[in-house]
């Protein structure tokens, strides 16, 4: 039966020049028999030895320090079959909330090329009015029906934050196909409000055409800033299709 594998890491850096994974966390999503998807069987994890000291600053995060992950698997043996669920079938996608931090280290070589679905990008499409788009935040505004609240504690493990995110996944997939999420997190994020500068806060689908063209114009416009503003300003002209011509089952989905 075709699965999804949620994926979390804990680390001490933001990449392979500055440090390592000292977490894997992982929950599966798969078939609930009748159409739909549901969390199926626990979360895991596994402590990775990232092959450096962990930092104090990370471990403030996370709570991890050198003597939790002594003797424990290096990254380059434990983590590919985790992110192919070996012995068993490989899943038919990877998700991970921020899925391009995870992708960092879950390069093809280890995941065999599977695709990722990014629960944030998603979540800015489907849940675009949240007053934030983070995974713990998403999770208390939502409250996801059957979370179980302890075991999605401690918050920054690997195990219990990949259980968070697999409630998200399992609840956008009742609105939205997993052709449509793979869509989605392909793309650059369509961004609710601007991030930066003198527009900072504002929607950007209440933003006048105007102050959109001045977004493009600016000198930072990076590719999620540059892709809303035109997937905005497209949804203004009747003769140009939008940045993303999605085909979903809600039309809010936009």
């Amino acid at each position: 039966m075709p699965f999804l594998r949620v994926i979390d890491l804990e680390t001490t850096g933001n990449s392979f020049t500055d440090g390592g994974v000292v977490e894997i966390g992982w929950q599966d999503v798969g078939s609930d028999g009748q159409g739909g998807w549901t969390l199926t069987g626990s979360p895991g994890a596994i402590l990775i030895d990232p092959g450096n000291p962990i930092s104090p600053a990370t471990a403030a995060i996370h709570h991890i320090i050198d003597e939790d992950v002594a003797g424990a698997p290096r990254w380059q043996h434990a983590a590919p079959d985790v992110l192919r669920a070996a012995p068993g079938p490989a899943p038919r996608a990877l998700a991970a909330h921020r899925s391009s931090f995870e992708q960092r280290w879950c390069v093809p070589a280890m995941t065999g090329g599977l695709p990722w679905i990014c629960t944030y990008k998603c979540a800015l499409r489907i849940w675009p009015d949240a007053p934030g788009h983070s995974n713990q935040g998403l999770r208390y505004w939502r409250r996801p029906a059957g979370m179980d609240r302890a075991t999605g504690l401690p918050a920054h493990r690997a195990g219990p934050d990949a259980y968070v995110t697999a409630f998200h996944l399992r609840d956008m997939l009742a609105v939205a196909s997993l052709e449509q999420l793979l869509l989605w997190s392909a793309e650059p994020a369509l961004l609710v409000k601007v991030p930066y500068g003198r527009l900072r806060g504002r929607r950007l689908a209440d933003m006048s055409s105007e102050d959109l063209e001045s977004l493009l114009a600016g000198e930072r416009v990076d590719a999620e800033i540059a892709f809303s503003a035109r997937h905005h300003l497209a949804l203004r002209c009747a003769d140009v299709p939008p940045a993303s011509s999605p085909d979903t089952r809600n039309d809010l989905l936009i």
